[in-house]
């Protein structure tokens, strides 16, 4: 059997430094595929289920497998308290995680944000399933510090869906409440402090800033209003994002 030579098509998609450069197409077998283009050639992957085309054990993916374990454990022992994963169970989940981050990072650049919404909850129940119930205490936290890179990139494809469909209000809805959830992740971590600095605070602050000009003025009123709700509820984050947007509206 002849080995194709990937050469010519390497050749006429040329590699971009600092650019993720993705594209859909429809693969032999009829369905659609991501392509991304990386220094030393391309990744294909499916646009449905586990990127690498793989049914682990019959399942959709190896979470998908793990759950279904964990809640059968549940069901037999009236509770998933003692369900444990073992450090090569996580690790399987992690290295199946990363398939995930390649293809949500492609999906946002051909903006199926549909698509990076999915992903990106689907690798946040990754990092949930482990830090609840990893054997090894190293397991269990791992991949913690991930989690508020994937929690911006989730609030960013919400966001960029919101926007493409005309709903702005939405848009800062998913923002807001990203904005929110990272800020939790640092407090409980104890980095409350460097929340302002935090990458991912800044690039969903960005879009933010750009996003309140453009709603009308009849919005502060219900703004305003969140805010106050926040406040009552005592969801000072909540209510520190709400403050700004105000800000940026007068």
């Amino acid at each position: 059997m002849d080995h194709a030579d990937l050469t010519g098509l390497l050749q006429d998609w040329p590699y971009e430094p600092g650019r993720v450069n993705a594209r859909r197409i429809t693969g032999c077998d009829g369905r659609p595929k991501l392509q991304v283009r990386i220094d030393l050639g391309v990744l294909q992957m499916e646009m449905e289920g586990r990127p690498d085309g793989d049914r682990p054990n019959g399942f959709e993916s190896l979470l998908a497998y793990q759950r279904d374990r964990c809640d059968r454990y549940a069901k037999h022992s009236g509770g998933s308290e003692g369900f444990v994963l073992t450090s090569e169970e996580c690790r399987t989940l992690r290295e199946e995680a990363v398939q995930y981050y390649h293809r949500y990072v492609g999906l946002m650049a051909i903006s199926d944000f549909t698509g990076v919404v999915r992903d990106t909850t689907r690798n946040l129940a990754v990092l949930d399933l482990c830090r609840s119930h990893a054997a090894v205490e190293s397991d269990r936290t791992v991949m913690e510090q991930f989690r508020p890179s994937v929690i911006m990139m989730r609030a960013r494809g919400e966001a960029e869906r919101a926007l493409a469909q005309g709903n702005n209000r939405a848009a800062l809805s998913a923002i807001d409440q990203g904005l929110v959830e990272i800020r939790t992740v640092l407090d409980t971590v104890g980095r409350g402090a460097t929340w302002e600095q935090a990458d991912e605070v800044q690039l969903l602050r960005g879009m933010r800033e750009a996003l309140v000009p453009k709603l009308p003025a009849s919005q502060r009123v219900e703004l305003q209003e969140r805010l106050q709700a926040a406040i009552d509820a005592e969801n000072y984050e909540l209510a520190a994002v709400l403050r700004d947007e105000l800000r940026l509206l007068k």
